[in-house]
């Protein structure tokens, strides 16, 4: 179904006013008929390595857990302490799109996909699928029910944030994993974004097959081996650092 986009900061009033997420969005849909209602989100659409995750969320209206939040703006002992909260009060569905589907249908094309899994992964709410899928940002797929995007969702709505918590925190234990399966690259700390350290092992100990081929950093330690500085690769970076 086609989707409706949102964006919070369309009125003008600028990308650094300060969001808390809440749930009256959801509730307004709600009191129209239009639940189940479930959040969206994805975790690694940046990084050099490793799989991108995506989240499905839907919240139960009367047991919400305290202390939900935009993933980037917790601390990783918050992100594990909601976790197992969110788990046990909410409907929660996981896409994970691998390394190979990255590369084989590029990280947009492959981070829709997992958001589509996520979706139907979700147990079904008293034999209901969800009628809603709130997405964090500008574009989502398609769904079996009306989709709507939300630019900055993830710090506007509690099911998204709920989802980017998810997201967040099950990529970040696989790449853990992985750090423990590939020492010396880092996977534990970076968890696979484009930091000097990453930079600095691909020069050294080259690519793993959990790298990224089709992302140019790769490409280029993959092309050029040893002869390639960090530096170079960090400079060549066509995806930056960030939380998600």
């Amino acid at each position: 179904m086609d989707g409706e986009s949102f964006d919070p900061f369309e009125e003008g009033s600028g990308d650094d006013m300060a969001l808390k997420a809440t749930f009256e969005l959801e509730q307004s849909e709600l009191q129209l008929g239009n639940g189940p209602i479930a959040g969206v989100d994805e975790a690694g659409r940046g990084p050099w390595a490793g799989p991108v995750v995506a989240a499905a969320v839907i919240l139960d209206p009367d047991n919400i857990p305290l202390g939900i939040n935009d993933s980037k703006a917790l601390d990783p002992d918050a992100r594990e302490a909601l976790y197992p909260r969110i788990m046990e009060s909410a409907l929660v569905g996981v896409g994970v799109a691998d390394v190979a589907r990255i590369d084989q249908d590029n990280i947009l094309n492959a981070t829709m996909w997992a958001m589509t899994v996520a979706v139907k992964a979700m147990p079904c709410a008293r034999g209901q699928k969800p009628k809603l899928v709130l997405v964090d940002g500008n574009r989502a797929p398609r769904f079996a029910c009306r989709a709507r995007t939300i630019v900055k969702g993830d710090a506007r709505s509690l099911s998204i944030a709920a989802a980017s918590i998810v997201a967040k925190v099950t990529r970040d234990r696989m790449m853990i994993a992985l750090g423990r399966s590939f020492p010396g690259y880092g996977f534990e700390r970076h968890k696979g974004y484009g930091t000097p350290e990453h930079a600095d092992a691909l020069a050294r100990l080259g690519v793993t097959e959990h790298h990224r081929r089709s992302f140019r950093p790769v490409q280029l330690a993959l092309g050029l081996g040893t002869e390639i500085s960090a530096k170079g690769l960090i400079l060549s970076g066509d995806a930056p650092l960030d939380a998600a």
